[in-house]
């Protein structure tokens, strides 16, 4: 039996980071690099390896995520069986959120990176890059969303996030854990995630609009977010206390921003759900879904700017957005 055809994109990030004269590292290593330092990985998959960019996870924006899906859909067009992203793990977890929502269907995409560079003693980046490809080449791996894969764990886009700026461990999903993890050479899966109904997302008309991400702290006044429609944005995630609490005195500006932008509510917590009919004070969450705000479930702040960004690229109605934040609550 052939072996699968797997697509392998790297954008940059410290797993293709070596020493610069300038002093630190920086990226320089493309794709065919990273995969000549991978002892096996020819016995896992036929593999295709395109550099598109090298940068910095910090520098990568929504617009190569979206460049990068369009590569992966037409690959998958032509017969690829899967597809492993590489970049640094700044922002894994939202490129791996925005893939999920650009490539509905069950090819297995995988995002892996390093949290130490080539250079350094216990660099990992092989061994992830190993278990990306091992994923992604796996029938299991069928179904599940973007995934990302790094410390021989295979997380759901949808609930990873980057907890530790220096552990190989940095990976964690708070609301559900890990789906499983590679051992032994094998993919082994302890759940599924449930596919979600979400409207389609990838037909992007014209440029990505802006959206504004305002963290609500203990005494905010509110000056930040008053100026979000005067900036040229056109909508806001609030990320706000506990179960999506502002103070009593931002309510009234909050109802404002809404009656003229479409405005998420996330929490800072970054574990468990938005609320929506517990609290009932002025600020609360009750209040501020009767003024008209969409709660984002269990979406990080960060996934809830990209979930209402493509929706908005995608002329979406706020009804139908409104429905597509549901689906993660």
């Amino acid at each position: 039996m052939p072996l699968p055809r797997l697509l392998m994109l790297s954008l940059g990030g410290t797993i293709t980071m070596t020493a610069n004269a300038g002093g630190g590292i920086a990226p320089t290593l493309g794709a065919e690099d990273l995969i000549a330092a991978v002892p096996g990985l020819g016995a896992v998959a036929r593999i295709e390896a395109r550099s598109p960019l090298r940068l910095p996870s910090p520098s990568l924006a929504l617009d190569h995520v979206v460049a990068v899906a369009a590569e992966i859909r037409a690959a998958f067009a032509e017969g690829i069986d899967g597809a492993v992203v590489i970049q640094g793990t700044d922002t894994i977890e939202e490129t791996a959120f925005a893939l999920d929502l650009l490539l509905p269907g069950d090819r297995p995409v995988v995002v892996t990176g390093a949290m130490r560079g080539p250079q350094s003693p216990g660099a990992e980046g092989p061994a992830n890059l190993l278990a990306a490809a091992q994923v992604a080449a796996s029938p299991e791996a069928r179904g599940l969303g973007a995934l990302a894969v790094l410390n021989d764990e295979i997380h759901a886009a949808r609930f990873v996030r980057k907890g530790h700026t220096a552990l190989t461990s940095a990976f964690v999903s708070d609301n559900g854990g890990p789906l499983g993890l590679v051992a032994e050479g094998r993919v082994r899966l302890f759940s599924r995630v449930a596919p979600l109904d979400l409207p389609a997302l990838d037909a992007i008309d014209g440029a990505l609009p802006a959206v504004a991400l305002v963290k609500i702290a203990m005494g905010d006044d509110g000056r930040l977010l008053r100026a979000v429609p005067q900036l040229g944005f056109s909508g806001v995630v609030i990320e706000g206390m506990g179960a999506g609490h502002v103070p009593a005195g931002m309510a009234d500006l909050v109802g404002e921003v809404a009656a003229t932008l479409p405005v998420a509510l996330a929490t800072r917590t970054l574990s468990g759900p938005v609320f929506t009919n517990t609290y009932g004070y002025a600020g609360s969450e009750i209040d501020l879904v009767g003024r008209g705000v969409m709660p984002a479930g269990f979406l990080s702040p960060v996934k809830a700017r990209l979930l209402l960004t493509l929706a908005l690229a995608a002329r979406l109605d706020r009804e139908t957005i409104a429905r597509a934040f549901k689906a993660f609550g």
